[in-house]
């Protein structure tokens, strides 16, 4: 069976193309660098990840973006012996505006070298690009209104404008013609992230509505004509939310068709906390098993609007899932086991499961060659920097898990620091750092912010710890039980609890200011600053991560 979600941690938005017996999936990843996730299978069950395509500063610099701006809601496509990428970097979040501008690259080999960017336009965000049968080609995205009042729908004036259609000349390489508003979504409302695809006579349009919450819906409707006018699907929704189901806030998706004829459809979701509503994981990636109705419409194959765990897989051999699930899991990342992973820093390359935020220049950030078998991290500006933060983390991909980290580290100032974090953003993270006291010397000791913005400001939970001042190793470690964070340290003894238990579901989308103001998902990692200009390093010489 294929278990749900597919993709686990913040992979949202998922787009998936079929070329051949391959099936890949592109996912947001909004600030966090190198930009949009693509993943492998052969099966719909397993997965790995092949690639980060933008991934240098010619593609995408994010330096200056808020918080859950950057790489939104990517298509990715198969067409003329290529692969093509179209992606949104939104350089603007709160207020009216949000600055969204919407480029594309393409590449021969999925984990090849993509092109440079094509500046496509600034409309909206949510872009797709659509191959029709004719060679034409067709840009879509959202358009966004800043002129709306709230983000509620009718009788407030919504800025989701709704699904813009325009032609896109490959010759040219910009769109041409006029555009023209082709849908505005059912009555649930923000329709966004349009895709097209065509069977038989007709044109399906599928978008997400109902905001990225827990109101979030998978929307069809179709068309005889690629302009429209298009009629909603009957049922309205393909996949929307059941209360207290396993599987939340369903949406954002896309149509594939196994090589047989069988057809799925992607959707992200997220698995909240039971009794808390918040989900740490961020938005997951799922896919439900459908079926064509007589009456032309697509339905899931159980019948109901709500995801299941459990999906019947593409009627294939067992011995091609075998063949092809063995070939992959040579590939497979660490973050697709469910087993404990003990990185170790002895390759030229930071390991795949790692990321870090906004800039394209992570040599200012870290170094894996200044001292062998350590990752070496400068510290540069403040946890809260928009800009340059020495920040490598992983996504958190079980509701329970236990990190650490050793690491060396010296500090000369109270403004160095350097140590074990689990992070969301700038306004919701919990810190275990080493730093320096004036009178204690070096210390360990708790730095968080707890997500309540405006109000949000850094607090100390507990004093910090003084430790031994010659400079030796220090081991640090969380431990994460669904809503719960304790942090441990340990120096030239057992492992000592420090500070109190932490709400580990803040760390969340639904955390802070709720679930429609920000959109990733939580992180653990290291982290080093140096508020005082002199990029301080410190040197980490494992991370351990061990679901529970």
């Amino acid at each position: 069976m294929i278990q749900n979600p597919i993709l686990t941690g913040f992979n949202p938005d998922p787009s998936i193309c079929r070329v051949g017996e391959d099936y890949y999936i592109a996912t947001s990843t909004f600030e966090w660098y190198p930009g949009v996730q693509i993943y492998h299978s052969r099966d719909l069950i397993n997965w790995s990840l092949v690639a980060r395509p933008l991934n240098r500063a010619t593609q995408l610099d994010m330096r200056g973006n808020p918080d859950s701006c950057g790489v939104w809601a990517p298509c990715l496509s198969y067409s003329d012996d290529q692969f093509w990428l179209i992606y949104t970097d939104v350089k603007r979040f709160d207020g009216n505006f949000k600055d969204a501008h919407n480029y594309l690259v393409t590449c021969a080999a999925i984990d090849g070298d993509w092109s440079d960017p094509v500046y496509v336009n600034s409309s909206g965000f949510d872009p797709s690009l659509f191959h029709d049968d004719d060679g034409r080609k067709w840009f879509l995205n959202m358009v966004w209104n800043h002129r709306a009042t709230s983000l509620g729908q009718s009788p407030l004036h919504s800025p989701f404008g709704g699904i813009l259609l325009q032609e896109y000349s490959v010759e040219k390489q910009q769109l041409i013609g006029e555009s023209k508003l082709i849908f505005t979504g059912s009555d649930l409302g923000l329709a966004e992230a349009p895709h097209l695809f065509r069977r038989g006579g007709y044109y399906y349009l599928v978008v997400a509505e109902g905001g990225t919450g827990y109101e979030h819906a998978v929307t069809h409707a179709r068309a005889t004509s690629i302009d429209g006018p298009y009629e909603l699907h009957p049922d309205k929704y393909l996949l929307r939310s059941t209360p207290g189901a396993p599987l939340q806030r369903t949406g954002h998706g896309q149509y594939v068709e196994t090589p047989a004829g069988e057809s799925y459809h992607t959707y992200l979701c997220s698995r909240p906390i039971q009794g808390v509503g918040r989900s740490p994981l961020g938005r997951e990636t799922g896919i439900e098993k459908c079926v064509w109705s007589d009456d032309g419409w697509l339905r899931t194959q159980s019948g109901t609007q709500t995801a299941r765990l459990e999906v019947e897989p593409p009627a294939i051999a067992a011995a091609q899932i075998h063949t092809d699930s063995n070939a992959d899991a040579e590939r497979q990342s660490a973050t697709d086991q469910d087993t404990a992973v003990v990185y170790r820093f002895t390759n030229a390359e930071l390991p795949v499961d790692f990321q870090w935020l906004r800039t394209p220049y992570p040599e200012r950030l870290y170094s894996l060659s200044a001292r062998a078998g350590f990752l070496r991290l400068y510290g540069r500006e403040s946890i809260g920097s928009w800009f340059e933060q020495s920040l490598v983390a992983r996504r958190q991909q079980h509701l329970s898990y236990t990190a650490s980290t050793t690491l060396e580290f010296s500090p000369d100032t109270f403004q160095q620091s350097a140590g074990l974090i689990a992070y969301y953003n700038r306004h919701k993270f919990y810190y275990l750092q080493l730093t320096r006291d004036e009178a204690a010397g070096r210390v360990v000791g708790i730095m968080l912010c707890n997500g309540d913005y405006p109000e949000c400001a850094l607090t100390y939970p507990v004093e910090s710890v003084p430790l031994a001042d010659n400079g030796e190793p220090v081991s640090l470690k969380c431990v994460v039980n669904q809503a719960s964070l304790q942090f441990y340290y340990r120096s030239q003894s057992d492992w000592i609890s420090i500070g109190p238990v932490l709400d580990a579901s803040l760390l969340s989308d639904e955390g802070g200011r709720g679930e429609h103001a920000s959109f990733t998902g939580a992180f653990v990692g290291m982290v080093a600053f140096d508020t005082s200009g002199q990029a301080k390093p410190a040197d980490f010489s494992e991370f351990t991560y061990e679901p529970a």
